[in-house]
């Protein structure tokens, strides 16, 4: 059954998996709650992956209006695929999950993403080795982290909410919201992101994930448009992906 309750972060009903039926037809999300710890996925996600990325849609609901910086450039992306490993590993669960379970106890472990080596790879698929430098995720919260950029720019991100939702047909759904600041410009840029997935790992021969992803932007409070965007994000990504098992 689809995961009803609101649960450290669960989803209400099937709030995610109409939200990706009803593209790009989006406000921001309802059922999200602040981020507490790793986002925990299912042991079938674990190991090394090779991903395939391919931009399928894109839309600009409030547009000729309000249009993000780089949106036409991504036009170029569409139907082309990029490709570029990740891994999901054993993590420790936090205090606030063991209090919640207390059969469970502090030696065992959750699946998470690594964030760090996933955003590099992530990163430098898309920007080019030479123009991304490194990855740095704050050692007190798996929620903050700094990717470095070439002539001393800086992209700062923050997940401050997140949901997941559990399909009948098996799909595993995940939303996170999170801040984005870019730093060394000419002047910083603000705006806030949501990323919306849904995994299903397929009946294969060989170990095989397929996943449908949405990618909003949406405009920060001390972007001047803000009051005219409101709720509705300003820029929409849709992503298809293929995960096929690496080492």
């Amino acid at each position: 059954m689809v995961l009803c309750l609101l649960w450290h972060g669960e989803a209400v009903a099937n709030e995610l998996s109409e939200r990706l039926a009803n593209f790009p037809q989006w406000e921001k999300l309802t059922s999200v709650q602040p981020a507490s710890g790793d986002l925990v996925y299912p042991e079938w996600m674990a190991g090394y992956w090779q991903i395939t990325s391919k931009l399928v849609d894109l839309a600009a609901p409030l547009a000729p209006y309000i249009v993000t910086p780089g949106f036409e450039g991504n036009r170029r992306q569409l139907n082309q695929p990029v490709s570029f490993l990740v891994r999901f590993v054993q993590g420790k669960p936090p205090v606030s999950l063991l209090k919640f379970f207390p059969t469970r106890d502090d030696k065992s472990s959750i699946l998470v993403a690594d964030r760090a080596f996933n955003s590099l790879n992530l990163a430098r698929a898309y920007l080019g080795d030479e123009a991304v430098l490194g990855v740095k995720l704050d050692p007190d919260s798996p929620n903050r982290q700094i990717t470095f950029l070439r002539g001393e720019r800086q992209l700062v991100s923050i997940v401050t909410a997140r949901a997941t939702e559990t399909t009948p047909d098996g799909r595993f759904i995940t939303s996170e919201v999170f801040q984005q600041l870019f730093k060394g410009g000419s002047r910083p840029y603000l705006n806030s992101v949501e990323s919306t997935t849904a995994y299903q790992k397929l009946s294969t021969s060989k170990p095989t994930i397929e996943a449908d992803q949405v990618t909003a932007v949406y405009l920060s409070p001390q972007d001047p448009d803000y009051f005219q965007a409101g709720d509705r994000p300003v820029a929409l990504y849709r992503y298809h992906l293929e995960f096929t098992r690496s080492h």
